[in-house]
């Protein structure tokens, strides 16, 4: 699903995106965990430069979750949960259907751009709807839509009208390279560790009230005087 290879440091000038290969029709490993685990290491060592290009394919399919355990699920929802919360722009790039792990790691992205190939799948097991947490992401970014309560109940896929419709990707292309190289030029202008600040900031908005929320959004707004400051003298 992820290897070594595929996940390249940035090129000897330093520059150039952090990559991420995950095919979801192959089985959940240890090695997946680590791979994802230490792509969000080298991108924290990069102290807000990095930019995260996760490309994902592949849907399970036959006794796919024969093998897993909760404890090698739960380490794959942490090592998600660590790329959803990076200090760098993560991109996705999704051709074809993407179920399971490929499902996951897109939803866990900031800008996703897809093939008009691609499908979102939540994969079955024993005919029923696998429960883990893309089901929550799905239902947490498109709130009510019927498309994603066929996918959540049946296993409906979610063709890419509805994905982009449903902002569950934010860019369709007949061209993915370009595209992405495209974000990538984008994203590097953008520290990560300030856009991680502002990720969290509209995170929290769908939760907390407005009282709550105005002490931690003037200290955003503080650090971006003393950040505008600095660079002004």
């Amino acid at each position: 699903m992820v290897t070594g290879a595929d996940m390249p440091d940035t090129n000897a000038a330093g520059t150039g995106p952090l990559m991420l290969h995950i095919d979801g029709s192959r089985a959940l490993s240890g090695e997946t965990v680590a791979a994802v685990a230490a792509a969000c290491g080298r991108a924290e060592d990069a102290a807000g430069a990095a930019v995260v290009v996760v490309r994902v394919t592949g849907a399970p399919h036959g006794q796919w979750a024969a093998s897993l355990t909760t404890k090698l699920v739960n380490q794959w929802e942490q090592a998600l949960r660590r790329l959803e919360r990076l200090p760098a722009t993560t991109i996705a790039a999704a051709e074809g259907d993407c179920g399971g792990p490929a499902l996951d790691a897109l939803l866990a992205t900031d800008h996703r751009i897809a093939a008009r190939t691609t499908r979102l799948v939540l994969p079955t097991q024993a005919g029923l709807v696998w429960p883990g947490m893309a089901l929550y992401r799905l239902a947490r970014q498109a709130p009510n839509s019927t498309a994603v309560r066929q996918a959540a109940l049946y296993g409906a896929a979610i063709g890419i009208e509805d994905a982009l419709a449903l902002h569950l990707v934010h860019e369709v292309t007949d061209d993915v390279d370009a595209a992405v190289a495209t974000a990538t030029a984008r994203a590097a202008e953008v520290s990560g560790t300030e856009l991680a600040v502002r990720r969290q900031l509209a995170l929290d908005a769908q939760t907390v009230g407005f009282e709550e929320a105005l002490g931690t959004h003037l200290a955003a707004v503080d650090r971006t005087l003393r950040l505008a400051a600095g660079a002004a003298s």
